[in-house]
């Protein structure tokens, strides 16, 4: 490691985070049950909310988290310059509603900046996710430095690979100046809890890090159009992270309101029902335009139940004549 980069650790992890505890103790150590993983200490969350959701562990970390998490990308104001009210409301409110998944990346505009005007005060109390698009240690360790400051935190607990879409990134990530040095290294220094990797372009690439590396988890596109998809996720990616006790976080579960528009759903309903009844899917981040919808969206999650094989068979069926206008982000790169 270069004396560039421990200069640069001693100063996050000397980083004092402003506010107090906002809350009842939100991270409580349990012993594992029968049904909890062995390996480790599990966590769980307990706090006051408006709003109670189910929770799942999410894969083999022993952190469990309620089943719909706030997103930070999108055509929303946590993503978008000059609306930073309108994003703190919307952080705010997701607080109170019992949202305590937070997900971001670098590339997300202001997002990482807003979300790290409320989340301190409750830093013990949330996950907090961000990503790095760089595939070679420097880069990522940058992008880390950059994320930690603009977060206002001196650790993550989830740091992910952003979008790999190609086996020859993972041939880079995973050589010995690839970005897989900079997680090692993050959390050898405590700067990140969990490492994942995160993609909507090509589900076998996924699959093979999967393979190739212990990632603690993988955010992936799980929706309703995808069974029709030639190179669907849910048969590729799900079973390897299954095997490998990976948590699974779903993402793109409304195609961004196409799902809706289109008329093949009729709401979040059965967009987020689908979802969440998929094998291995512990957890959906999803954006909101604005407070009215984070709440409807969490409303849906409050009275989640898991879908039957009829009900799941009738919602792809819905889906079936309007695959390819709800995937169109797995042409992104």
């Amino acid at each position: 490691m270069s004396e560039k980069t421990n200069r640069r650790t001693f100063l996050l992890t000397g980083m004092a985070v402003a506010g107090g505890i906002v809350g009842s103790a939100a991270w409580k150590q349990h012993q594992p049950s029968a049904s909890q993983p062995q390996s480790g200490s599990t966590i769980a969350m307990s706090v006051s909310s408006t709003t109670t959701m189910p929770e799942r562990m999410l894969g083999n970390t022993g952190v469990s988290v309620p089943i719909l998490g706030l997103g930070g990308a999108g055509k929303t104001p946590l993503s978008k310059p000059n609306q930073e009210a309108e994003a703190l409301a919307i952080i705010q409110r997701a607080l109170e509603l019992g949202i305590r998944y937070f997900d971001t990346a670098a590339s997300y505009g202001p997002s990482e900046d807003y979300l790290g005007k409320i989340l301190p005060n409750y830093r013990q109390q949330v996950f907090l996710a961000s990503k790095s698009a760089a595939r070679d240690r420097d880069g990522a360790w940058r992008e880390l430095e950059r994320s930690l400051k603009r977060l206002n935190t001196d650790y993550l607990d989830l740091w992910q690979l952003h979008h790999v879409s190609f086996h020859e990134e993972l041939d880079t990530i995973f050589s010995s100046t690839g970005a897989a040095k900079a997680i090692e290294e993050a959390k050898a220094q405590n700067l990140i809890k969990y490492s994942g990797i995160t993609g909507h372009h090509e589900p076998d690439v996924i699959a093979a890090g999967l393979q190739r590396y212990p990632f603690d988890t993988t955010l992936v596109c799980i929706n309703a159009a995808d069974k029709h998809h030639p190179r669907p996720f849910i048969p590729t990616v799900l079973p390897v992270a299954r095997k490998q006790k990976v948590g699974v976080i779903a993402m793109k579960v409304p195609a961004y309101g196409r799902l809706f528009k289109s008329g093949a759903l009729d709401g979040m309903h059965q967009a987020l029902g689908y979802t969440l009844s998929q094998s291995g899917v512990h957890c959906a981040v999803i954006a909101a335009e604005n407070v009215p919808q984070l709440e409807s969206n969490v409303e849906v999650a409050s009275r989640f139940q898991p879908l039957d094989e009829m009900e799941l068979a009738a919602i792809e069926q819905r889906t079936a004549a309007s695959w390819q206008t709800n995937t169109f982000f797995r042409a992104w790169t």
